[in-house]
């Protein structure tokens, strides 16, 4: 199994309009983009084709929202305070998918 293009754990998942897990992790590794819960259970996963992801105005710095399999999820990478490098780290994640995915 190859080295993770992206993976960042301790991650808010929110499919709008509730939380689905405080502490999951997003996954992207060959060709495909996980959610998983804190106890590695899935939430959803793609193909990276099909998956979307955006910054829309009213996401925080650390904060994207990627639409999988036609639901949209908001992924918050650290709050505010927590982890500083929330900002890069949701650069990061939407950079590994435009890479791997077009």
């Amino acid at each position: 199994m190859a080295e993770p293009d992206f993976d960042a754990r301790g991650v808010l998942i929110e499919r709008w309009p509730r939380s689905l897990t405080t502490a999951g992790q997003v996954l992207v590794q060959d060709g495909r983009l996980a959610l998983l819960t804190s106890y590695g259970r899935v939430i959803d996963s793609a193909p990276l084709r099909a998956v979307r992801t955006a910054r829309p105005w009213f996401a925080g710095s650390g904060s994207t929202v990627a639409t999988v399999n036609g639901i949209r999820y908001r992924l918050t990478m650290g709050r505010p305070g927590r982890r500083p490098d929330a900002t890069a780290l949701a650069r990061r994640f939407m950079e590994a998918v435009s890479r791997a995915g077009h």
